[in-house]
Order: structure tokens, then C-alpha cells, then sequence
């Protein structure tokens, strides 16, 4: 009887998991929203904090806080998971514009299709389902900078620097600024691949990936090139951003916690 209490209490000891669990990864940090324009050159405008998880199975989620200054100001808070292959799962997005609540939305991704429920202050409740044109849908635009970075994994960089296209680009605002619905809106996006360089912003220096948004058929306003620069290490971690024409916006990660 004591050898059976013995050995079963030692294979309880062997067996029994730990209290804490941690299998994923986090990431947090800031990116500024600054200005590129001559009278305006560095002066901030707006401001990000994200937050996300890499789960152990390859699955990843990110929460974003956005806030434009720019009148009228936008405020933005997004929560958007992936799959382990990097394929929209779902989204959450609310935003007020020019301090006044404009709409929250919910998108849920299938293999053929997104559906969207929303309720906005212009339109009401809006239930929405739209079929892919190639299915599955690839990559989702929820406006936080953050994930401005993602999309650009869809370029295949084994053909070399050029320019390739993803045909179908979902939104949930067709606006720059991301400052209507949300509902969903599709475009497709040229995107130009530069090449690889050390970049240093005030989080710290990198290895990089550096890209150009051109031009993205269907938009109801032509958006000016944006260059975007990210790691190089496969999480396509939002370094810093450019974008010309009007906006002469610039965008820098100044704080990041692993």
C-alpha cells in the first residue's frame, strides 16, 4: 500500500501542469502621426497604440487605439484577429468623427464571403454580406497603421523588386482617413516592393522591408503613394510610413515592448 501511495503521488507530481499558462507572445507599442507639410513639418497630429498577441498555434490578434487631431478629428479603436496563415478571422471597429459617435461594426470572415453588422449615425443598422471574387479573401483595411504593415506579406519578394497587385483589398471605409461607416467597401491595390534596408526610428534600428502603396482601383478618391517600411522578420512590424500628394502625412513607431 505505502509503494502504490508512492508511485501514484509521484506521477501526480509529473503530470500535473503548472498554474500559470503563457504560450503566446505579445507585442505593444506607439506610432506618431506627424505632418511632412512645410508650415506644419514634425508637428504631431495624431497618435497609435496597439497591443498584439501571437498565439502558439500561429494565430495572432491586435487591439488599436487611433486618434487623429486633425479637424475633424477621428478616433478609431479596432480589435482584428488572423489565422496561422495570416487570413482575416474577424474585426471589430468603432470611430467618432469630430468628437460625435459615427458607427461600430462587426465583420466576420468566411471562406466565400464577409458579412458585416453595423450601426452608423448616418445610415442606421446595416447588415451586409458580400461574396469573394477569389476566395479566400486575403487581407482586410481597418485604417490602424498598424496593420498597414500586414498587408504587404502578400507580395511575393522571390520575383524581386517591382510592382505586384492584390485584386481584391476589402475595407471597412473607402475614406483616406477612415472616417466613414464602418461598412464594407472592396478595392484592389498596386503595391511596389523597393527593397531592403537598416532603418532606425526612436523605438531603436531594424532590419527592414521597404514598400510603395501606388495606385488602388475602385477607391472613390485616388490616394497618393505611400511608402512603408517594415521588419524583415516576418511579424511585418509597422516601422514607419510616408505618404505623399495632399496628405504629406509621415507615421514612426517611437515605442515598442516584446
Amino acid at each position: 500500500g505505502t509503494c502504490l501511495g508512492t508511485y501514484l503521488s509521484a506521477m501526480n507530481q509529473t503530470t500535473e501542469k503548472p498554474i500559470l499558462q503563457r504560450d503566446h507572445r505579445t507585442l505593444r507599442g506607439t506610432i506618431a502621426y506627424l505632418s511632412h507639410k512645410p508650415d506644419r513639418y514634425l508637428q504631431e497630429r495624431g497618435r497609435e497604440y496597439f497591443h498584439m498577441d501571437v498565439h502558439s498555434d500561429g494565430k495572432r490578434t491586435i487591439t488599436a487605439h487611433c486618434e487623429i487631431d486633425d479637424r475633424p478629428s477621428v478616433m478609431r479603436d479596432i480589435t482584428y484577429s488572423v489565422d496561422e496563415h495570416w487570413l482575416p478571422m474577424d474585426c471589430f471597429v468603432r470611430i467618432t468623427v469630430g468628437d460625435r459617435f459615427m458607427g461600430s461594426g462587426w465583420f466576420k470572415f468566411h471562406p466565400g464571403h464577409t458579412e458585416c453588422e453595423t450601426f452608423t449615425a448616418p445610415e442606421g443598422r446595416i447588415s451586409q454580406r458580400m461574396e469573394h471574387r477569389s476566395p479566400p479573401l486575403r487581407t482586410f483595411q481597418h485604417h490602424a497603421i498598424a496593420c498597414d504593415a500586414w498587408h504587404l506579406r502578400l507580395f511575393d519578394r522571390a520575383k524581386g523588386p517591382g510592382v505586384q497587385g492584390i485584386d481584391e483589398f476589402l475595407l471597412s471605409s473607402p475614406d483616406h482617413r477612415g472616417a466613414t461607416g464602418p461598412m464594407l467597401f472592396r478595392i484592389g491595390v498596386h503595391i511596389e516592393y523597393v527593397g531592403e534596408e537598416r532603418v532606425t526610428v526612436k523605438a531603436g534600428s531594424f532590419d527592414a522591408l521597404h514598400f510603395r502603396y501606388g495606385s488602388a482601383p475602385g477607391l472613390p478618391q485616388e490616394h497618393p503613394p505611400y511608402d512603408v517600411w517594415c521588419t524583415s522578420d516576418g511579424d511585418y512590424l509597422f516601422l514607419k510610413g510616408n505618404v505623399a500628394g495632399y496628405m504629406q502625412t509621415y507615421y514612426e513607431l517611437v515605442e515598442l515592448v516584446r
